[in-house]
């Protein structure tokens, strides 16, 4: 439900661009304050509930997204709109590293499964929000986003059984949990921990740098390029977050029998030749290559991960807002530089450049397999 009320923010942008008249760059600005607000905070966020977990972080967080909703339904200015995405922004940032932990409680020793689960939900979420916008707002105009606060209200609800579970758990385990945490040591020394997650944060640099390409401006490629209609461009949008919210199921549940280094390995550099290869397709290929790649590409992050909270179990918190924050913040930087080449040299430069970034998959050649060190 979160993801879904997310995706709605960039599943508006030709609604929002025509009626507030605004160009690529602003609509890049737009991305850039969403996803920074959506990213900076999640590290510091993670870190604080690491030392004080508090189960009403869930409620708390969806609450900003629902005000934000509100605000972006009837904004009457770039600036307003700008106000807006951040709230969501926020929203996201405060419920995404403890609604990891708690799919790390949950998983009974199978994380990549469990953190499969939780993130295929927010794939499917994200999947649903175009196609909502396509059915409930581009046909009746940007006011109608306003409805999504009664959805934003229903997570709500949804979040207090979880949050009152999570509350008992406290109670009845936050002793244990601090003894065993001080006990849990990384598999590796510091200095190749360092290095490993350094590559891993490249690993996602180079994802989601291609992904944001996808998520902010495949509407207008396909617009720009074939003629497609706003409300088929989000059909065809749906095709592509489909395809992610299947790779993402994959990818964790694959990782825990064949070792996560071999799931990167596959997903990132094995989008390639779909990227590569989909600037020069027709419409109907063109489909068919953002199905491949959003498969390929989005069954890394759930491997990507569960590998760097294996690397520091004692700060699982940390590394899940960390790496959702860097996710985040590269795909709204991306967003906000893409917009700009787009305003230059059009939005088929975009998807010319983007298409070299999975390459950067060859790096994963030096990570430590962890399989074999357990």
């Amino acid at each position: 439900m979160n993801d879904a009320l997310q995706s709605v923010i960039s599943a508006s942008y030709p609604i929002i661009k025509d009626d507030l008249f605004l160009s690529f760059g602003q609509i890049g600005i737009v991305t850039l304050v969403y996803q920074m607000a959506s990213s900076v905070f999640q590290p510091f966020v993670g870190l604080f509930f690491d030392k004080r977990p508090s189960p009403w972080s869930l409620p708390t967080g969806m609450t900003f997204t629902l005000v934000g909703l509100l605000s972006l339904a009837f904004s009457t200015t770039f600036y307003g709109v700008l106000c807006s995405v951040f709230l969501v922004g926020v929203g996201s940032s405060t419920l995404h590293p403890e609604a990891s932990r708690l799919t790390s409680l949950a998983s009974g020793g199978k994380r990549g499964l469990a953190q499969s689960l939780f993130q295929v939900g927010g794939n499917l979420g994200s999947a649903l929000g175009p196609l909502w916008v396509a059915f409930l707002v581009a046909p009746y105009g940007r006011q109608h986003i306003g409805y999504f606060s009664i959805i934003a209200f229903m997570a709500i609800l949804v979040m207090m059984p979880v949050s009152l579970w999570y509350k008992k758990w406290l109670q009845r385990h936050i002793r244990k949990n601090e003894a065993e945490t001080k006990r849990a040591e990384s598999p590796l020394p510091l200095g190749k921990t360092i290095l490993s997650i350094g590559i891993l944060l490249v690993l996602i640099f180079s994802k989601y740098v291609y992904m944001a390409s996808l998520s902010s401006y495949y509407t207008f490629y396909l617009i720009g390029k074939f003629g497609v209609t706003v409300q088929h461009s989000q059909l065809l949008l749906f095709v592509f977050l489909l395809a992610t919210a299947i790779g993402t199921m994959a990818g964790g549940p694959i990782g825990d029998r064949v070792g996560r280094k071999y799931v990167i390995w596959a997903s990132i550099l094995g989008a390639a030749p779909f990227a590569l290869m989909m600037p020069h397709a027709n419409l109907l290929w063109t489909v068919i290559l953002s199905f491949c790649t959003g498969l390929m590409l989005s069954s890394a992050f759930p491997a990507i991960l569960v590998y760097a909270q294996e690397l520091l179990p004692y700060k699982l918190g940390l590394i899940s807002g960390l790496f959702f924050g860097f996710a985040f913040g590269v795909a709204g930087i991306a967003s906000a530089i893409l917009g700009k080449m787009a305003d230059i040299h059009g939005v088929e430069a975009v998807y010319n450049s983007c298409a070299y970034m999975p390459l950067l998959g060859l790096i994963t050649w030096f990570l430590p397999n962890l399989k074999k060190i357990e």
